[in-house]
């Protein structure tokens, strides 16, 4: 055969294979931990981030709920679910040996039903998914994953493993020093911009590595700074002001670098805005007072502990009806439960009401704190409900619920600025999601943009 058939069959062949890549469907998701609604609003309107501008002209910016409690292990596992708590089992950062008030940690091994990269997978798509909070110990999915926080080692939270030797040599951080930012703003500024370019370098590193379908990429500097410096937000004399307003500003910068780059592999800025979606896992806003409802359980004589040292669970007494876990579960006592409970289950819908109605008169300085009293049967659906908590408890904004024990008061001050709302998370696509968006809905999106 001639050098320049071969050449035109090749570059026949070539030309193909690259339109083939370009033209088929793929979507691009951005998550932005903890921002909210309210506070992204403002940031657009007053020229912040005019990348989150230019998208709210093009498509449908809107408000979402999500999962209760509204925390990221919560949150993000029903997103990459599409399946409620009730259904995936995973009710909080920490949880309960069943049938026992013995404390464990659920991983990404505890979730009960696969996420929408399995399914994917079944279908022959691959995903590639970056900084996914609650994918700790990370597993084989279709692709590569790099866990989010809480995520320990590097080595157990990468897959395949062979990722570990390239995002080492990049010193990829799954986290910044939580602790450490609490009380040292300067080094705070430091680690979000360090983390926010750490995860560029791995788009570098892994965008081309293999044709994906679907890529994600999660920042969660923006919960770590509402965090820690929501005053530097709101306060336009605050130290820090101008840096926070910077961040949101390189916050923005990335997106729109991730678009430009997604535009390209998508095959043009229609094809590109059709697969994209934005969101976070909860609303955020300040904070008056902490709301420490395990003390509360006490003073209103639900809980009771055994002698004087240091309370915990392994210490409560007898006649304990009720008690909390972190951040705003309460649990009754009950006999079908817990080998020591003491509450049948005739006497819970009564106990529901009477917690419910002192909780949702309760005041602080003159204000209501709670603005509903949920019961797992009506925010849950599934085999897993029965390991939930009885009750979730929403409060209102700037009170922030809490469930550690041995609190000296129902409210104190807190180190923290900045607490979660269920009701001002935020999701952008290219048309709307309907009247009311929950967080359990995207999947379902997502699996339809890239299956029918």
């Amino acid at each position: 055969m001639p050098f320049y058939v071969f050449f035109a069959f090749f570059a026949a062949d070539f030309l193909m294979l690259n339109f083939l890549r370009k033209s088929k469907k793929r979507v691009c998701v951005i998550g932005l931990d903890g921002m909210p609604h309210s506070l992204l609003s403002r940031f657009i309107d007053s020229g912040v981030m005019p990348t989150m501008a230019e998208l709210t002209k093009a498509g449908a910016m809107q408000k979402m709920r999500v999962s209760l409690p509204e925390i990221s292990a919560v949150s993000w596992t029903t997103f990459m679910t599409g399946a409620n708590p009730g259904q995936h089992g995973i009710f909080g950062f920490l949880d309960l040996k069943p049938g026992t008030k013995e404390i464990r940690f659920p991983s990404f091994r505890d979730v009960k039903v696969p996420t929408f990269w399995d399914r994917l997978g079944e279908k022959g798509k691959r995903c590639l998914v970056l900084d996914q909070p609650s994918t700790y110990p990370a597993r084989p999915i279709p692709g590569a994953l790099i866990s989010g926080f809480v995520a320990l080692d590097l080595r157990k939270a990468v897959d395949p493993p062979s990722l570990f030797v390239d995002l080492k040599r990049i010193n990829y951080e799954l986290d910044i020093d939580t602790q450490r930012a609490r009380v040292d703003s300067a080094y705070l500024m430091q680690a979000l911009d360090a983390t926010l370019e750490q995860r560029r370098a791995a788009l570098d590193l892994l965008w081309d590595r293999e044709d994906w379908d679907f890529v994600e990429v999660v920042v969660t500097g923006t919960d770590r700074l509402q965090h820690y410096l929501w005053k530097a937000i709101e306060d336009t004399n605050h130290p820090y002001h101008s840096a926070v307003l910077d961040y949101y500003r390189k916050v923005d910068g990335f997106i729109a670098e991730v678009i430009e780059r997604f535009q390209k592999k998508a095959g043009g800025e229609e094809a590109a805005l059709q697969g994209l979606m934005l969101l976070s896992d909860h609303g955020f806003t300040g904070i008056k007072k902490e709301f420490n409802l395990s003390r509360w359980l006490m003073e209103e004589s639900y809980q009771v502990f055994l002698g004087e040292g240091k309370p915990t669970l392994a210490t409560l007494a007898p006649q304990t009806k009720a008690f909390a876990l972190d951040p705003n579960r309460i649990y009754f006592n009950r006999t079908s439960r817990f080998p020591d409970g003491r509450v049948e289950d005739s006497e819970v819908p009564a106990l529901i009401a009477e917690v419910s109605e002192r909780l949702l008169s309760l005041q602080c300085d003159g204000e209501l704190v709670v603005s509903r009293v949920e019961r797992c049967a009506d925010i849950y659906s599934g085999p897993q409900t029965p390991h939930g908590p009885d009750l979730v408890v929403v409060t209102r904004y700037g009170y922030d619920a809490k469930g550690a024990l041995g609190k000296p008061a129902v409210f104190t001050d807190t180190d923290l600025q900045g607490m979660h709302t269920w009701d001002d998370a935020f999701v952008w696509s290219a048309e709307p999601l309907g009247e009311y968006v929950n967080i359990v809905d995207l999947a379902g999106h997502i699996e339809a943009r890239l299956t029918e």
